[in-house]
């Protein structure tokens, strides 16, 4: 049994300097992990035990399904994720390293690369698969704002799985056997989920969904429809206005320009439209100017992977904001930064406050790469800078006047913008991501030759899915949100200890009954943590019972001479009195029957 006089613990009354979250607080503060640098933390022996429970589900359910442990190391050689473009496309969040004899090596933030070469070596026919491969393993990505403990760490432990298949179809009754295994985990880990659809970011592939976890405390953001629409912020697709055709736009207004002296922002410009040209907006009932109707133009500067730089000018509704993570979302694996006064001045085509469509585009003589929001359709008509200072073109229509290079999800999703399925409004929700899901397909077999020879004899690309679970984050997650204020509230089949025994006062016969109890639960397959500390007050051991928030407390003190002992449950804060001869069986009905 776990004695408290001998455990490695040691609980504090005041709260980390750094927490910012309440599992962050209480699981320092209860001797469940300690900070060792910024991101990186130290596991005690009360929370392993946690950690190890939460996996263990993990684990039961990838057995369940077929899955087959394995364990990779995380000291991974350069040359696989060259080979497929991962060792550029990560960026600085890759720990890079080098050994003595300077040959490069990484800290894997993923092991999609070791999986396929290993399937590679051993498996060469469609007889072979089926195969559907996981691991429990410590991962590294160089995060450049750890935050909130366990929830954005630089070193943290994933459940990763992938399934190998010669065809689609396999690949889509794989990714079905995981989805469902995914929601049986959570289930079991008392963590409540939506299904999101989700981008598939550096880890490319077809299909994507995050299992996102309800929670005010969360890095993501999601958005639900009333009809059933789900999806990562990311992964929203704006739902564009119906396109003119020619014969419409050749009947629109011509463009023209205006003097707008120092409307160098979308609000001035708004503004100065409603003064000088009062009732010829054309969104509002009321003829005034919207700002919907002004064409923001963002300019960033791309830097790709190989360091390789290049601008790229944004086009918006002036209503809307770019949103960082969409961005980033859709310039990947390019790192996108607001351009500076040194960047504005090194392309003097583009005129601060005043960047409008003219010039702009690939084909164009700037080679400047241009690209507008979905909104922005053929026949719809803008406010927008003319290209010179104090100047803005009205009636400037897309499709007659300008064109681009494309198009870019990066604006802001916002409350009530409509469903892209066509479900109705959408409500934005915070979130934390807990596990991610991917139809890789044969991006990682073709870069890496994963090939099998079929039932033919025809030599065939092996198809991927990949399946990761945040189990360290799990951990945190659910402390989030099994807490109250007094402390950690664990849910009873991710406690460290099935009972915690408070044995209290000075009379030597309190604790031989607690030792006593204690052995018999011990021996009949209970986990028991037991406070036998001799000169420590009651008050500081039922604060530490609280804190360290075992589901089901034994308190053996005074009450004994009169022929009782106390059963407590944490969560509700009931107490009952059975005495000696019953309190095996009742703290084992209690345990068992939950």
């Amino acid at each position: 049994m776990l004695r408290l006089s001998t455990l490695f613990v040691r609980t504090l009354r005041e709260d980390p300097s750094d927490a910012e979250v309440a599992s962050h607080r209480l699981l320092v503060r209860a001797g469940y992990i300690r900070r060792s640098a910024a991101g990186v933390y130290t596991w005690l022996p009360l929370g392993l035990k946690v950690l190890r429970k939460v996996e263990q589900i993990v684990r039961e359910e990838q057995d369940a399904i077929g899955g087959q442990e394995v364990l990779f190391s995380a000291l991974q050689p350069r040359e696989p994720y060259e080979a497929t473009g991962r060792w550029e496309e990560y960026g600085p969040t890759l720990f890079r390293l080098q050994d003595r004899r300077e040959d490069d090596y990484l800290l894997a933030p993923t092991h999609e690369e070791m999986f396929t070469l290993t399937v590679k070596d051993l498996y060469s026919s469609y007889k072979d698969l089926p195969a559907m491969l996981y691991q429990i393993q410590t991962k590294f990505r160089d995060e450049a704002r750890p935050r909130a403990g366990l929830l954005r760490t630089r070193e943290f432990i994933m459940k990763d799985a992938y399934s190998f298949d010669v065809d689609d179809a396999g690949l889509d009754a794989s990714y079905e056997k995981q989805r469902l295994a995914y929601q049986r985990t959570f289930e079991r880990l008392g963590l409540p989920t939506v299904i999101c659809q989700a981008d598939a970011g550096a880890m490319g592939g077809s299909r994507s969904e995050e299992f996102l976890h309800p929670t005010e405390v969360g890095e993501d953001t999601f958005v639900v429809s009333d009809g059933g629409y789900a999806a990562n912020v990311e992964a929203v697709t704006t739902l564009p206005p119906e396109a003119l055709d020619e014969a419409a736009i050749a009947a629109l207004p011509a463009m023209h320009l205006e003097d707008t002296p120092g409307a160098s922002t979308i609000a001035k410009l708004t503004d100065l439209s409603n003064e000088a040209f009062p009732g010829k907006g054309r969104v509002a009932e009321d003829g005034q100017w919207t700002r919907h109707e002004m064409l923001k133009h963002l300019v960033y500067l791309l830097t790709h992977p190989d360091g390789t730089t290049e601008p790229l000018v944004i086009a918006l509704p002036g209503d809307r904001e770019v949103d960082p993570k969409r961005l980033e979302a859709a310039v990947a694996p390019a790192i996108a930064t607001a351009f500076t006064d040194e960047d504005f001045a090194a392309h003097p085509v583009l005129k601060k406050g005043f960047i409008g469509p003219e010039g702009l585009g690939l084909e164009a003589p700037s080679g400047i790469r241009y690209l507008v929001d979905p909104r922005v359709v053929p026949g719809t008509s803008w406010v927008a800078g003319a290209g010179e200072k104090d100047k803005h073109a009205y009636d400037l229509v897309y499709g007659r006047d300008f064109t681009s290079d494309g198009t870019i999800e990066a604006a802001e999703v916002r409350d009530g913008d409509p469903a892209p399925d066509g479900s109705g409004p959408l409500r934005l929700t915070r979130g934390m991501e807990m596990g991610h899901i991917f139809q890789l397909g044969r991006k990682y077999a073709e870069a890496l030759g994963l090939k099998v020879l079929d039932e033919n004899g025809k030599s065939v690309v092996v198809t991927m899915g990949s399946y990761g679970i945040g189990v360290t984050r799990a951990v945190a997650a659910i402390a989030e949100l099994n807490h109250d204020e007094k402390g950690l509230v664990w849910p009873r089949q991710l406690a460290p200890a099935d009972v915690h025994i408070v044995a209290t006062g000075k009379d030597a016969a309190v604790f031989e009954e607690a030792e006593r109890v204690a052995a018999e639960l011990e021996a009949r397959g209970l986990e028991v943590l037991y406070d036998d500390r001799p000169k420590v007050s009651p008050g500081v051991k039922f604060k530490d019972a609280e804190l360290l928030g075992v589901p089901t407390s034994l308190v053996i003190g005074r009450g004994l001479a009169e022929g009782t002992v106390e059963v407590r449950d944490r969560a509700s804060g009931t107490i009952r009195e059975v005495s000696p001869a019953e309190v095996v069986g009742a703290v084992l009905a209690e345990v068992r029957g939950a």
